[in-house]
């Protein structure tokens, strides 16, 4: 949906100017991880390991080909400790300049992601980000070795989600389901524990975007456990269908949001937090959780830093490095979380 290609090129990765106080300030308070442990689903919800059903709720990277810079200590700090952040999800384009160019330096690169988040406390999901082609399966090779090599590196971690498709169009429910149920083994033959987010068809829309809806999952389920579906929306551009779609969804599946936009279809143009809060009110009543696109300097509106930030970093924290779409969002991330305490 958010996804063009006219992006910057040639970015490095730049350290931030001061150094960090602490290893991880928010350690020595209970952090998201700490109070939950290991997720795994049950029912139609996302649980800790008490069983309990939660919400996280956080930020997605935007492509680590084109903004690593704004993916810095400070700014890792600032979503963990400012924002109050549960969860980030960090997106490995596979076409765009991402995966297949260089697959060694973006599998560090998210690796090293990974570590920054865990030793924040916070979640984190490890987002295939494939886009174009929208079938799954022009990726099942690459795919393979991605997972197996961030598995095997974070197995040992309680704080992983893997999503293993992000937005599939212009194939069938059934071809994403296959892909699936072979992208599935490859990961919990090394990583038994950690939930698995399964795109769905249309943009991950449940199928909405191309005239169909959630029951074609519903009636016809991914032969896994422990697995969850993703449901992507823009709020000016998708609006009473798609709240009703991921409404019934949510009823009958497990369902994460793991990427939404308060503009439009393409992360771009006017904010409607009007229809962002009513979809917001939804996903609390339902514990479903979310992340939001994105946590980056981009010149569109649904990235958070206002342009230019993230090449001459100040102070992350607070609001005035932020765009409205930002300010607003970071306002709702911070508002306590609901956890259980049993």
């Amino acid at each position: 949906m958010s996804h063009q290609s006219a992006e910057p090129a040639g970015r490095s990765t730049s350290g931030d100017a001061t150094a960090r106080t602490t290893t991880d300030a928010r350690a020595a308070a209970d952090t998201p991880v700490s109070l939950n442990g290991q997720l795994r689903v049950c029912g139609t919800k996302l649980c800790n390991s008490r069983g309990n059903p939660i919400q996280l709720r956080g930020m997605s990277t935007h492509g680590t080909q084109w903004y690593p810079h704004c993916l810095t200590s400070g700014s890792l700090d600032a979503l963990a400790q400012d924002w109050k952040a549960d969860v980030l999800r960090v997106s490995t384009y596979v076409q765009e300049g991402g995966y297949e160019t260089n697959p060694t330096h973006f599998t560090n690169l998210a690796n090293s992601l990974i570590q920054q988040a865990t030793d924040r406390g916070m979640y984190v999901i490890v987002d295939w980000h494939m886009l174009t082609p929208g079938d799954p399966h022009a990726n099942l090779s690459n795919a393979r070795k991605f997972f197996t090599d961030i598995a095997n590196r974070n197995k040992a971690k309680n704080n992983i989600l893997y999503e293993i498709a992000n937005e599939p169009s212009g194939v069938s429910w059934s071809r994403i389901k296959s892909y699936a149920e072979q992208i599935i083994p490859t990961i919990r033959n090394i990583d038994s524990d950690a939930p698995v987010l399964v795109g769905t068809r249309a943009w991950s829309s449940f199928g909405v975007s191309e005239g169909a809806g959630e029951s074609e999952v519903v009636n016809n389920p991914v032969r896994a456990s422990n697995i969850m579906y993703t449901f992507h929306f823009y709020a000016d551009s998708h609006r009473d269908e798609y709240l009703a779609t991921l409404s019934r969804a949510a009823d009958a599946l497990p369902v994460f949001v793991t990427e939404f936009g308060t503009q439009n279809y393409a992360g771009e143009g006017n904010n409607d937090f009007a229809m962002s809060q009513r979809y917001l009110d939804l996903m609390a009543n339902k514990k479903i959780s979310w992340t939001n696109w994105n946590f980056s300097d981009d010149h569109r509106t649904g990235a958070v830093f206002k342009t230019g930030t993230c090449d001459n970093p100040g102070s992350w924290v607070g609001t005035a490095p932020l765009k409205p779409a930002g300010v607003w969002i970071r306002e709702r991330i911070r508002t306590p979380d609901t956890f259980p305490v049993g």
